[in-house]
């Protein structure tokens, strides 16, 4: 490691010999202008460190195998394997992890814990937050903003030991077009996936929601948890699964459909400079990522279920359509999984997919990508939109317990 190449190139080390740069990132992978402070260590062939970008200026930062837009603030802890757009932020006592996606001007202040988590533009955190295994957005502009206030937790692992849990904050196909209302998830607070949250919604403070929230521009006061005292549950057999599956399949969907808009009409704003290539490439991999482990987490609970049927079989008064749900599910399957990997088709929505292009394509390419989606006719968003939700509606279908 040669740390004099880089400053040779223009990126501000203040003190070399506490930084460490690994040997297997070329100079070019960081621009000239970039600034590094004192205690960092930057590894992984992947890595790329777009100009602006300012890392460890709060505290030491761990940068590994992460691409970084333009004017990106990393300002202290750990990253792998992760995708920063222009203008993002993260505080110190960071720990952001594979899978993870935040886009142009999203946030997140200190000690925040991110794994599989996508933050679409605009979307704030507080302090003293995890919030893994979810998808956000809402909101105009860097004022009007989605926000996840200070000490919220995600509770994305089950007492059953299963984490078919992600949970959906707003949604992709609206999401993108950057005119919803905003969502507000109130400070010492929880959300128990899988969840969905509806645009507009506020959830008060210091509340834990446990159900899905699907009215918009709502105020979300959950009552008193029941008092009934000391249950027998390790034994307990899962309830209805019906909720928990589809879910888990409109996640999967909206992910599908993130990954056709970076497909298309992303990827003119993100072929610039090899910065932007690299951000463009990563966060086509974190959606990959994402689709895969939301996979992989309902296969894991599917080996859950015979046991859950064989308690349920135990029980006289459990009722029979809920063991039905649960069989036909465990029979079914395969055959969904199977349908899962192979995604939906390509094609989907592209009639919509079409009326979309033919404006977006006539888009001036020296725009920033904000900039192009708030000129958008209201048609052109209204009909690229029904193209992305046809993603979700094809992975939505796939189980016909729904």
């Amino acid at each position: 490691m040669d740390i004099s190449q880089y400053i040779d190139r223009g990126v501000v080390i203040h003190c070399p010999e506490s930084v460490e740069i690994d040997n297997a990132i070329s100079p070019e992978q960081i621009a000239p202008g970039v600034v590094i402070h004192a205690g960092s260590r930057i590894r992984g062939d992947r890595t790329s460190i777009g100009p602006g970008c300012i890392i460890g200026a709060e505290a030491p930062s761990t940068v590994e195998n992460c691409q970084l837009g333009y004017g990106v603030f990393l300002k202290g802890g750990f990253f792998t394997s992760a995708t920063f757009l222009d203008n993002s932020e993260m505080g110190s006592g960071a720990h952001v992890r594979a899978g993870t996606l935040l886009e142009e001007q999203a946030s997140a202040a200190h000690a925040v814990g991110l794994k599989q988590t996508i933050f679409m533009p605009f979307v704030t955190a507080g302090s003293l937050i995890n919030f893994c295994d979810c998808l956000i957005s809402g909101g105009t502009s860097r004022k009007n903003h989605s926000e996840i206030g200070s000490s919220y937790i995600h509770f994305n692992f089950t007492p059953r030991q299963d984490k078919a849990t992600a949970s959906l904050v707003g949604d992709v196909p609206r999401g993108v077009m950057l005119d919803q209302p905003p969502i507000f998830l109130g400070g010492q607070g929880g959300l128990v996936g899988p969840a969905r949250i509806a645009y507009g919604t506020t959830i008060a403070a210091g509340a834990i929601c446990r159900s899905d929230v699907l009215d918009e521009n709502c105020l979300f006061i959950p009552g008193p948890p029941p008092m009934d005292g000391i249950k027998v549950f390790n034994q307990a057999p899962y309830r209805s699964i019906r909720r928990i599956v589809l879910n888990n399949l409109l996640y999967i969907g909206n992910l599908h459909a993130l990954r056709a808009w970076y497909g298309t009409a992303r990827k003119k704003y993100m072929s610039g400079d090899i910065y932007r290539k690299a951000c463009w490439k990563g966060a086509v991999t974190q959606l990959e990522i994402g689709i895969a482990e939301r996979i992989r987490q309902l296969q894991k609970f599917s080996e859950k279920l015979p046991r859950s049927l064989e308690v349920a079989a135990a029980q006289d008064d459990f009722p029979a359509d809920l063991r039905l749900q649960q069989e036909t599910f465990l029979r079914y399957w395969p055959d969904l999984e199977r349908k899962l990997e192979q995604g939906p088709p390509e094609d989907a929505g592209a009639v919509n997919r079409d009326i979309f292009l033919s404006e977006w394509e006539r888009m001036d390419g020296d725009l920033a990508y904000l900039d192009a989606v708030s000129k958008l006719s209201p048609g052109s968003r209204s009909a690229g939109s029904a193209w992305l939700q046809a993603f979700v509606d094809s992975i939505a279908s796939m189980w016909h317990g729904k």
